[in-house]
């Protein structure tokens, strides 16, 4: 089976990987969007699940990850829910890790453990420890393959970053110790101002802010009417669930959630206040034959991180403008 990939290229991936691709729980993927709410309020932001999926495999390929891993990184999203972090939200869950508590039951119940079964996989080594997938996932501040994807990903996708400085990061990529890093300060230093352009520039957009609180309250309000085969759904599924709702808050909420809202940062006169996840990324580069923190040779890197930091432990202030035919 061919894969392209707007970013990576084309690879011809093995049997196991393509009967994977084609399984149910992965085309599902396909419906379900990165952003959570944001494909709601700017249609252009609505790069998918299955979209990042492919890309974290492909990402691992390319940097001589062993098909297993390969496995790891294409099943790692598996269990988002409709709206991806968006439900992390709803049950006030701070590290947004609920798709990892239902990471198991999701697999289990799938075609999944049949179709790795089939090629001489044991499925409980992909969900009891996933440690040693050390390309795929590492705690921030570092790079991994995950991390990597989103950033690129979405930047290049939403036109902040070109083609070009996409591959010429990729060049620059090294695994050392079987953990990603990076060849020169230039590179992190570009990755750094990336990231933040992903984290401060996208994450803490104040229009994307305000589809994640309308659409958080929307799905608090209907936690009646949703269940948890409606979570596993894809994100028009859950969205057609809600808005057959009699209740009236819920359809004036609905009435807000579209492209046309005009929101505003605006410390002093807000509507809506979000503190986000702290965010950090201060990648290892290969120095002198030896890991090191990028910030430990670059106070670009210093200074970029302060930013983030401080903007990250001030949260936002959305001033609504219009959010309906009526101003707010």
């Amino acid at each position: 089976m061919l894969i392209w990939d707007n970013l990576y290229g084309e690879f011809e991936v093995e049997k196991v990987l393509e009967e994977l691709i084609k399984s149910k729980p992965i085309q599902r993927l396909k419906g379900i969007h990165q952003g959570g709410a944001s494909y709601l309020v700017n249609t252009d932001w609505n790069i998918t699940r299955y979209e990042h999926s492919i890309g974290v495999m492909l990402l691992i390929r390319k940097f001589g990850g062993s098909i297993e891993e390969q496995i790891a990184g294409l099943l790692h999203d598996v269990s988002h829910t409709a709206f991806s972090h968006v439900v992390d939200f709803v049950l006030d869950k701070q590290h947004e890790n609920y798709h990892e508590a239902i990471f198991l039951s999701v697999i289990k119940d799938s075609e999944i453990p049949t179709i790795l079964e089939k090629y001489n996989y044991d499925y409980e080594k992909f969900i009891v420890d996933d440690s040693k997938w050390s390309i795929l996932e590492q705690p921030a501040p570092e790079l991994c393959a995950d991390r990597v994807d989103y950033t690129l990903r979405d930047m290049y996708t939403y036109g902040k970053i070109t083609l070009k400085e996409v591959h010429e990061f990729l060049e620059n990529v090294l695994i050392v110790d079987a953990k990603m890093c990076l060849k020169n300060v230039d590179s992190a230093e570009w990755f750094v101002e990336t990231y933040y352009k992903e984290v401060i520039g996208f994450f803490m957009h104040p229009l994307n802010i305000y589809g994640y609180d309308r659409l958080t309250n929307i799905l608090a309000l209907a936690k009646n009417i949703i269940t948890f085969t409606d979570l596993l759904g894809e994100d028009e599924e859950l969205m057609n669930r809600i808005s057959v709702s009699m209740d009236m808050e819920i359809q004036q909420l609905l009435g807000k959630l579209h492209p046309s809202v005009e929101v505003i940062e605006d410390v002093e006169n807000y509507d809506i206040y979000l503190k986000n996840k702290v965010r950090l990324i201060d990648p290892s580069i290969f120095y002198q034959n030896k890991l090191m923190r990028a910030s430990s040779l670059s106070k670009k890197v210093q200074g970029m991180n302060r930013v983030a930091y401080d903007k990250a432990k001030k949260g936002t202030y959305i001033k609504v403008i219009k959010a309906g035919e009526n101003l707010i």
